[in-house]
């Protein structure tokens, strides 16, 4: 059996390398890399500095892996995996991230197309800007327009309809009351508390409310520190 198996590894580590070679040797798109990153953007801006679900990528190609000093979350796995970001390690982590890193976050399931792979590293590469429209978190804005989407870059900015006055709460419903003074009724399993502590996130003790789902009966209200949500929510029959 160990003889076997001692057979067997190099076949496999030579099926991997030469994979990896057949990825890197993909011809990259520049339009493809743009477009593919969209689907990074939802976590990841371009931004220094700029963090959201994931760390921002700009400035990522030869970065220590877990080494971006303003973001805090990375698993262990990251921070003591040793890799740098290249066009190797690149390709493997988004190749299938679980599989080559196992134990870290990510929870994309990576991108098995090697030229849409290579288009996407090859953008990281440039340090080009992603469209401004993946930039801006694609935030539903507000009491008023609930079906639509429309970008709210700084929370501290939002008009009256999305500024949260009081939140009431009676056995199985909140009430958002905004600026504006319009009321909404929201099941409580359709009513989300976050919290925003960055230069995005709403000024203190004034809370913004942002729509979810596509049937306009969920939001989020978005504080700026956690101590504050029990403090704004008023028991009310």
């Amino acid at each position: 059996m160990v003889r076997t198996m001692k057979r067997i590894a190099p076949v496999s580590v030579t099926i991997l390398a030469l994979s990896t070679a057949a990825a890197l040797g993909a011809e990259a798109d520049p339009g493809q890399g743009t477009r593919v990153f969209r689907a990074c953007a939802a976590c990841h801006s371009l931004e220094a500095n700029r963090n959201m679900t994931g760390p921002s990528l700009a400035g990522v190609w030869n970065r220590k892996a877990g080494g971006l000093a303003s973001f805090t979350r990375y698993s262990n796995a990251i921070k003591l995996s040793g890799i740098t970001w290249d066009e190797q390690s690149l390709d493997g982590y988004l190749k299938n991230p679980t599989e080559f890193m196992p134990g870290n976050h990510m929870t994309f399931p990576g991108i098995p197309d090697d030229q849409a792979r290579a288009s996407v590293i090859a953008f990281l590469k440039s340090g080009a800007e992603a469209p401004k429209e993946n930039q801006t978190a694609q935030l539903q804005g507000g009491m008023g327009p609930m079906q639509g989407m429309r970008q709210v870059p700084k929370l501290k900015t939002v008009d009256a309809s999305s500024r949260v006055k009081t939140i009431t709460y009676c056995r199985d419903t909140f009430t958002v009351t905004t600026e504006d003074g319009k009321s909404r009724d929201f099941w409580e399993r359709n009513l989300r508390f976050k919290t925003d502590s960055s230069d995005e996130g709403p000024d203190k003790n004034a809370p913004a409310i942002l729509a979810a789902g596509m049937m306009g009966d969920r939001a989020s209200v978005v504080f700026a520190s956690p101590d504050e949500i029990s403090r704004f929510i008023a028991p009310r029959c």
